[in-house]
């Protein structure tokens, strides 16, 4: 088995279905609270992103995180590639892979249902201040595009710890475009990893094809075809 392959399956096992949880030990939520994961597994694009960073050393020695829109989760690695927890999340209202063209700028009121989409693509994301003085990681800032828990005025409004912790991902799409995560996960695993240099963050498309949003694949592609022949 492939050695990433083998990392990320053996994750999935380590920690019991039940409670739903991919995080490591000290952070991992009691069964049925707001931050217990459902149980997830990684999909065979996760798994080829995965291989293809830890190969080609594309994440330049700082930790990364895949998001699997499709699937409404999270994959989180150390800057060596090690697996280190899968959440499940929220992304954007709309499918769609690509930013409006100004949407960053405009206020929440103005931005369109077609138009709340979370980008697809390899992001440098780092830690900074939002509109209401919090430090957030942005994974985008030019379209306001941010990695952040659950925003306490929606979190009852929008039912949306009950849709990140449902058994389908299909009523996962509930934000604006940002990305949010479980609140344990955020403040004792990620922002451990990323608070100091940030990371990278590869989130993978819903309507274009994956080489298409990560051209090098097809060189990893050719690569293996070649070592095969």
């Amino acid at each position: 088995m492939n050695p990433v392959l083998q990392a990320l399956t053996g994750l999935a096992l380590i920690l019991p279905a039940a409670a739903g949880a991919r995080v490591s030990a000290p952070v991992r939520p009691e069964a049925g609270s707001p931050d217990a994961p459902r149980a997830i597994t990684p999909s065979p694009a996760v798994t080829r992103v995965a291989e293809w960073v830890t190969a080609s050393g594309d994440n330049h020695l700082l930790p990364y995180a895949i998001v699997d829109k499709t699937n409404a989760a999270l994959f989180l690695f150390d800057a060596g590639g090690k697996p280190l927890a899968e959440v499940p999340v929220l992304v954007g209202i709309a499918l769609g892979d690509d930013a409006t063209p100004g949407v960053g700028s405009k206020k929440l009121a103005e931005i369109g249902p077609a138009e709340k989409t979370t980008p697809a693509g390899r992001f440098l994301a780092k830690f900074g201040l939002a509109f209401r003085k919090e430090r957030i990681l942005w994974v985008d800032y030019a379209t306001s595009v941010a990695l952040h828990p659950i925003p306490t005025d929606a979190a009852k409004k929008e039912r949306r710890r009950e849709r990140m912790l449902s058994p389908s991902p299909e009523d996962n799409r509930v934000t604006f475009g940002c990305i949010n995560v479980p609140k344990a996960f955020y403040g004792k695993v990620l922002r451990a990893q990323f608070q100091k240099k940030g990371g990278y963050v590869y989130v993978l498309p819903d309507t274009k094809p994956l080489e298409e949003v990560f051209p090098r694949l097809r060189v990893q592609a050719l690569m293996q075809v070649g070592t095969a022949q």
